[in-house]
């Protein structure tokens, strides 16, 4: 009986070390290609902030990295370790738009926009608002080049602009295992493959961030009701998992503004967050 209990006093100790070492784990998926957001070498935005609120956890962070593609949230945050465990890849993800259907979303802890980025010096510098590219002189138009992505509010203002031709495709999600989208935009600027492009907040962030200063100049995209170019970022856990997206959301009301110190370093334009109706889970 001695020997029984010495076994099961064992075993129960490595349970609870075990338990210990997983509950002092701030478990996050991300992309490890992703700058200005995710990088292996945890040097984007989203990796200072998943820092930030583990601190004040007193955990430490765990990352599980897989591209972000088509099959993301399924791949990463739906899968268990072991079958039946209860005990998944991550818990949680970063960077989503607010009220993304495949998890629960936090409240949002940033909320950015759509800028137009004019590199200078290239004939267009008399720019000074969106709406002038389709008021150019025919000659000047057919001199355009500008990024033009697979989705997004960007192409579709193109079009309605009637500056389809002028665009310059690429896809947002490219399978480049050595360049993410905003590495290649930022590259294809400085080799002149184009003159502009319509970025999401972040990622016009990171290209303005890898040009000389006033080499480019930053429009803002204004929203509309017929086009929207803001919108707000929440961090998704799995569904059924309230207690982590309670936790988090006070996390982010209590430290909302070093996460915003943390966004406006990496040159992200950021508006103030919408207040939302409270939302039934």
């Amino acid at each position: 009986m001695k020997v029984n209990h010495a076994i099961t006093s064992i075993v129960m100790s490595l349970c609870l070390s075990t338990y210990a070492q997983a509950v002092d784990k701030f478990k996050v998926c991300a992309d490890p290609l992703n700058p200005p957001y995710s990088t292996k070498k945890q040097d984007g935005f989203e990796n200072k902030i998943a820092a930030l609120l583990a601190k004040k956890l007193g955990q430490e962070v765990e990352y599980y990295w897989f591209p972000q593609r088509i099959g993301f949230i399924r791949n990463t945050l739906r899968v268990e370790l072991k079958e039946g465990s209860g005990n998944y890849k991550c818990d949680m993800v970063m960077g989503l738009p607010t009220g993304y259907d495949l998890t629960l979303t936090t409240q949002p802890y940033y909320h950015s926009q759509y800028v137009l980025l004019i590199a200078q010096g290239r004939g267009f510098d008399e720019i000074k608002s969106p709406n002038q590219l389709s008021k150019l002189p025919l000659n000047k138009q057919e001199a355009l080049k500008i990024a033009m992505f697979d989705r997004g509010p960007g192409t579709a203002w193109l079009q309605k602009q009637g500056l389809l031709d002028q665009g310059i495709p690429y896809q947002t999600m490219t399978g480049d295992d050595e360049n993410n989208i905003a590495m290649t935009i930022a590259k294809d600027f400085k080799t002149k493959k184009i003159d502009m492009a319509i970025l999401w907040g972040p990622t016009a962030g990171y290209v303005l961030s890898q040009n000389p200063k006033g080499s480019m100049v930053s429009l803002t995209m204004p929203s509309n009701k017929a086009m929207k170019f803001d919108f707000s970022m929440s961090m998704g856990v799995r569904y059924g998992d309230k207690k982590r997206k309670i936790q988090l959301n006070k996390l982010i009301s209590e430290n909302l503004p070093e996460i915003n110190d943390i966004i406006e370093s990496y040159q992200v334009p950021l508006l103030p967050i919408p207040k939302r109706a409270p939302k039934a889970d």
